[in-house]
């Protein structure tokens, strides 16, 4: 980087408060997008939510009609801006009018890195809820100096990937300190319900996923990697569990069968240790699962998911395969739940914590709407108000960072408090 670029970024960086707009929704036109659009709409608009009154922010997106379709339908007026991934000076020129950047603009891996590129030259906060770890691992490669430099706090998996799990451990750890004085050096988290659905562009990245690891073996060994995300150079080799295929609990009288978001989840985990100092230890175990019933129909409904999971793993990764049930079977893009299905949608995760001096804790994460599409986008949201209203770039300066380790207590505050989620120590 030369001279002239480093006085630019870090100028940029510290003037980003006097940028006209606090937040600007990228890919606002989306399916996620437009969720977030509305659900911002309305909290910013709230008469009893003082923060927002001083919030500006706009939506932004390639298609200037769908853009202009969108804010009619919203509650109050908001600006629009026209930026393609394609085209890096109009990415340029909306980066450097915000503090802060949310993008759900994915599959990441073919249509993210633009976008990260432009915030990290310039200084600008971003988050997003990317649940690609390899992609997060190509941008922390390429542009970790960069936000550094600048001052830009890149805070990927903002959404259901991966807040619940990030910030239920370091909420479980906190309480496992103040109860124990001593962390967790095992923490196993379970989902024992959820209801919500799929959209198109969830799909499209798992396929970008699979489709990558299935045409390139180096990727095969990033995605086994536990320790992706852990940039140091002496991070941790424990070995992890990794419950990937069905499984009986003992302890909880349950049947287990794998996560589907475990992959990403625990990445994320292992990466706020590091970047707390590995406060959580060094000998850290952290592990993800899905509770089935006990008896016979929870062993067969572990099978059976196990099953699934495998065959569409293994269909995606084979072209001719990943082509049929792109165009025949999955959802397309664009689509996904229904709003009244969103709005019935809930998770409740538990995560089940011993000590080295064998204290245990058991704590819940929950939320009251389709954690996918109604929760997540309130934590998108939330994520990035809280990185333009409440954390100084004194505090936490430029880089690649996770939800908990950039923002820890004062986002589970605003989660708590504005997007329905609850985080709790329960008896079991």
């Amino acid at each position: 980087m030369d001279t002239n670029t480093d006085t630019t970024n870090h100028t940029a960086a510290n003037n980003t408060e006097k940028r006209p707009y606090a937040v600007v929704l990228y890919g606002a036109t989306s399916f996620v997008g437009q969720i977030t659009a509305h659900y911002l709409t309305h909290f910013l608009s709230n008469a009893k939510n003082k923060d927002g009154s001083n919030v500006t922010w706009a939506i932004a997106g390639r298609d200037e009609a769908k853009l202009n379709d969108l804010q009619s339908k919203l509650a109050s007026k908001v600006d629009t801006i026209i930026a393609n991934s394609n085209d890096a000076a109009s990415l340029d020129a909306m980066t450097k009018q915000t503090q802060v950047i949310i993008s759900t603009v994915g599959p990441y891996l073919k249509y993210g890195e633009p976008l990260i590129k432009s915030c990290a030259e310039n200084g600008t906060d971003y988050v997003d809820l990317t649940g690609e770890a390899i992609f997060i691992k190509d941008m922390m490669d390429k542009y970790q100096e960069t936000a550094k430099q600048s001052g830009a706090r890149i805070v990927n998996s903002c959404g259901f990937d991966s807040i619940p799990s990030d910030l239920g451990v370091y909420f479980t750890q906190k309480q496992a300190e103040e109860r124990f004085g001593e962390t967790c050096d095992v923490i196993h988290m379970r989902v024992k319900a959820a209801k919500g659905g799929l959209s198109g562009g969830t799909i499209a990245s798992m396929a970008t996923i699979f489709e990558e690891v299935g045409e390139d073996k180096s990727r095969r060994k990033q995605v086994a990697n536990p320790y992706l995300l852990n940039d140091d150079k002496d991070a941790p080799n424990v070995r992890q569990d990794n419950i990937s295929k069905p499984k009986y609990d003992s302890e909880h009288k349950r049947w287990l069968a794998p996560f589907v978001m475990a992959s990403i989840n625990t990445r994320i985990v292992h990466r706020t240790n590091q970047l707390l100092g590995y406060e959580y230890g060094r000998q850290f175990k952290y592990d993800e699962a899905m509770w089935m019933k006990d008896g016979v129909k929870g062993q067969l409904s572990s099978y059976a998911m196990s099953a699934g999971l495998f065959g569409f793993a293994t269909a995606m990764m084979i072209k001719p395969s990943r082509e049929l049930l792109s165009k025949h079977v999955l959802p397309k893009s664009g689509s996904g739940p229904s709003k009244e299905e969103q709005e019935n949608g809930y998770f409740d995760i538990r995560l089940f914590g011993q000590t080295t001096g064998n204290q245990t804790i058991n704590t819940k994460v929950t939320g009251d709407k389709d954690p996918g599409y109604g929760s997540t986008s309130r934590m998108l949201a939330q994520a990035a108000l809280c990185l333009a209203q409440d954390i100084s770039k004194d505090d936490v300066a430029g880089g690649f960072w996770t939800p908990a380790a950039a923002m820890g207590d004062t986002l589970l505050s605003r989660l708590e408090e504005h997007a329905d989620l609850r985080f709790e120590v329960v008896d079991a």
